[in-house]
């Protein structure tokens, strides 16, 4: 006799189906990982799920850099050791992970959380350009580094955010070319990633 669905159970179809909502996870891939899951036992089934739950409850955000963290203030913010009159302006959390990573910077940074782009219907108001320029208007910033990927939405978040900071005179600079046209951060290689960094030249709109 033949199955009325494709799945047997209907909490590993749930499953499957909750796994696909991942990027870049297919059907197949999910259903892998789901009976994957199934294999490791009911303990560690509860103790990944109530990690992923987590995510959900226990996760905040940095009052001052928007950076992920576990209280109001990220770990960057709140070490005195940082120079605090250099601001990176990234597009995401992953971004501020791989710049850390080349252990070149000892700045402070700002996580837009995203970069303009029309096409998936992102506008300057849905990221956290109003919270920068309210960093500056404190002062004591002395450089502005737009840390933001060289495709075409990043230069055109980084012409609009220089726009709106321009009054200040403070300096704004910008990855140097060591990333190629259209790279992202997320996959340039340390190395990369950190002569950038520390060649960054003044940025021009």
């Amino acid at each position: 006799m033949a199955l009325s669905s494709p799945y047997p159970s209907k909490a590993l179809q749930d499953a499957v189906e909750a796994i696909r909502t991942l990027p870049g996870v297919g059907e197949r891939s999910a259903l892998r990982l789901a009976l994957h899951l199934l294999g490791q036992g009911e303990e560690h089934i509860a103790s990944f799920a109530g990690a992923i739950g987590r995510l959900g409850t226990d996760i905040h955000w940095c009052s001052r850099c928007h950076m992920v963290c576990d209280g109001p203030l990220c770990s960057i913010c709140a070490d005195e050791g940082r120079d605090r009159s250099r601001i990176c302006v990234v597009g995401s959390v992953r971004d501020v992970m791989s710049i850390e990573a080349t252990a070149q910077y000892r700045g402070t940074y700002h996580v837009l959380g995203g970069i303009i782009s029309p096409v998936d219907g992102i506008g300057p108001s849905d990221l956290t350009i109003s919270d920068l320029v309210s960093r500056l208007e404190e002062g004591g910033v002395g450089e502005v580094i737009l840390a933001l990927s060289g495709d075409v939405e990043g230069e055109t978040t980084a012409f609009y955010i220089y726009r709106q900071i321009e009054r200040f005179g403070i300096p704004v600079t910008t990855l140097a070319r060591g990333l190629g046209f259209g790279d992202d951060l997320e996959y340039a290689d340390s190395l990369t990633l950190g002569r950038s960094i520390a060649a960054r030249q003044p940025f021009k709109p």
